[in-house]
């Protein structure tokens, strides 16, 4: 794994299956997972997580903005273009790989 602030993500994208909850809650409801996401870069748990989902063009830009947040606040290489076609084409495993990167662990707790 890298360490923080190398420029890479501790998890990758395709490590969804290792919090097996993570995956499971994010797959029903993702609105829960990105919205626990974007508090924990100061955003709108709200906003990022319910609002956007309904709204046509937010529900790809919410998304991305909050991915950036992320990579930001981890020291973490990138662009905006990888980071919208990331969620565009697979989001569920960018929220998961988001959240196991902050560090989250709410749903993981017993």
């Amino acid at each position: 794994m890298a360490q923080q602030g190398s420029g890479q993500w501790n998890h990758s994208l395709f490590s969804c299956f290792d919090d097996m909850k993570v995956c499971v809650i994010t797959y029903f409801l993702p609105c829960y997972t990105e919205g626990k996401i974007a508090e924990s870069v100061g955003e709108s748990c709200f906003m990022h997580g319910c609002l956007w989902w309904f709204i046509p063009f937010a529900n790809l830009y919410c998304p991305v903005m909050i991915r950036r947040k992320v990579r930001t606040a981890k020291g973490i290489d990138g662009d905006m273009l990888m980071d919208c076609l990331i969620i565009w084409l697979c989001a569920t495993c960018a929220f998961c790989q988001e959240y196991n990167e902050m560090g989250i662990g709410a749903i993981s707790r017993s």
